[in-house]
């Protein structure tokens, strides 16, 4: 596939409430050209995440507001078209951080060579990416599941929480998934391993999981907040242990005065009186070296197919948008990606 030009999507207008296709734009601009010690770039594949519907705003968070016009962020896998640096080949398949166009020049810092022998490149940005070390340092250094205690898992279809459920399965946990829908309750019972699934989309979601978990909950990794959080609280166990990963019922939330029922206060006092444990993180908050732990151990796990993935893929960057936003409603089933390139 030729570009003549670079075909890029920028941040025009920063949404409110739920995004809006306008709230994108693509443009085309020419390609550039690598100075030295630069290398360029020619994006294969996109990853989408959740995350971006926090860059795309201006409220204070773990990382700085992307500005209007900005190339909207995310992690890429793209091929070294064009290398002028002594390390970077012309060819290498390379993990990157070149957002949402064709192309871009990179000074090599932040990449990662992938060996497409080994792995199919796109599992560098879910199971062997940024999602994958998400599930992985989330759980174990905060969840710190223990053999025969129950593991519930939000959005268990999905990138993160997918790998969550597996490992603490791995980890000799009993774990509950509560995802929605027949099919993607279907994938994480039959193809994934869970225990029990439960979907929250069922009117009577809130009996179904207190049926599902008996004994409590020990562990519960937070992805999605709002009345899936509403069903679970009252299920902890005294000490239990919730990793906050991410809230996507609340990421398309307007002016506060058109916002959902106060749960702090309940929230808080279950806090107290149960002492649980409940702690945010970002995936970078760790150390390097836990990320060349989890490649390791993930990679060897996937070896022996005790991890499995799933992506749904969607082809052409202008689809993009589109794509965003239906993944903050919950319209993905896998890991979402964009095939960009050939």
């Amino acid at each position: 596939m030729t570009h003549p030009q670079n075909l890029r999507v920028v941040l025009a207008s920063r949404p409110v409430g739920r995004p809006k296709a306008t709230d994108f734009r693509v443009e085309r601009a020419p390609i550039p050209e690598p100075a030295e010690g630069q290398v360029l770039l020619e994006v294969q594949t996109l990853s989408l995440d959740p995350y971006m519907r926090w860059r795309v705003s201006d409220e204070k968070s773990y990382a700085e507001p992307m500005q209007i016009g900005d190339v909207m962020v995310g992690g890429t896998v793209a091929r070294v078209k064009t290398s002028r640096h002594p390390d970077w080949r012309e060819g290498d398949i390379v993990l990157s951080s070149a957002g949402w166009q064709h192309y871009a020049l990179s000074d090599g810092s932040g990449l990662r060579r992938l060996d497409p022998e080994m792995a199919p490149p796109s599992t560098a940005l879910g199971v062997l990416g940024m999602p994958g070390l998400t599930a992985y340092v989330g759980l174990l250094n905060i969840g710190q599941p223990k053999p025969g205690e129950t593991v519930v898992v939000a959005a268990a279809s999905g990138a993160v929480g997918s790998v969550v459920g597996q490992i603490a399965r791995i980890k000799g946990a009993r774990v509950v998934g509560i995802a929605g829908g027949p099919q993607k309750c279907a994938f994480v019972k039959e193809e994934l391993g869970f225990d029990v699934v439960v979907d929250h989309h069922a009117p009577d979601f809130a009996q179904k999981l207190a049926e599902a978990c008996p004994d409590g909950i020990d562990v519960y990794f937070e992805n999605v907040s709002g009345h899936v959080w509403d069903a679970v609280l009252p299920l902890l166990n005294d000490f239990a242990r919730v990793p906050v990963c991410g809230l996507i019922a609340n990421y398309n939330d307007g002016p506060a005065d058109r916002r959902g029922p106060d749960r702090l206060p309940a929230t808080m006092r279950e806090i107290l009186s149960r002492r649980i444990t409940l702690q945010g993180f970002i995936v970078f908050d760790f150390p390097k070296e836990q990320e060349d732990e989890f490649l390791r151990v993930a990679g060897q796990w996937i070896r022996e197919g005790k991890l499995r993935w799933r992506e749904d893929v969607v082809d052409g960057l202008e689809q993009a948008p589109e794509a965003l936003i239906g993944l903050l409603e919950g319209k993905n089933f896998g890991k979402l990606v964009v095939r960009v390139g050939d």
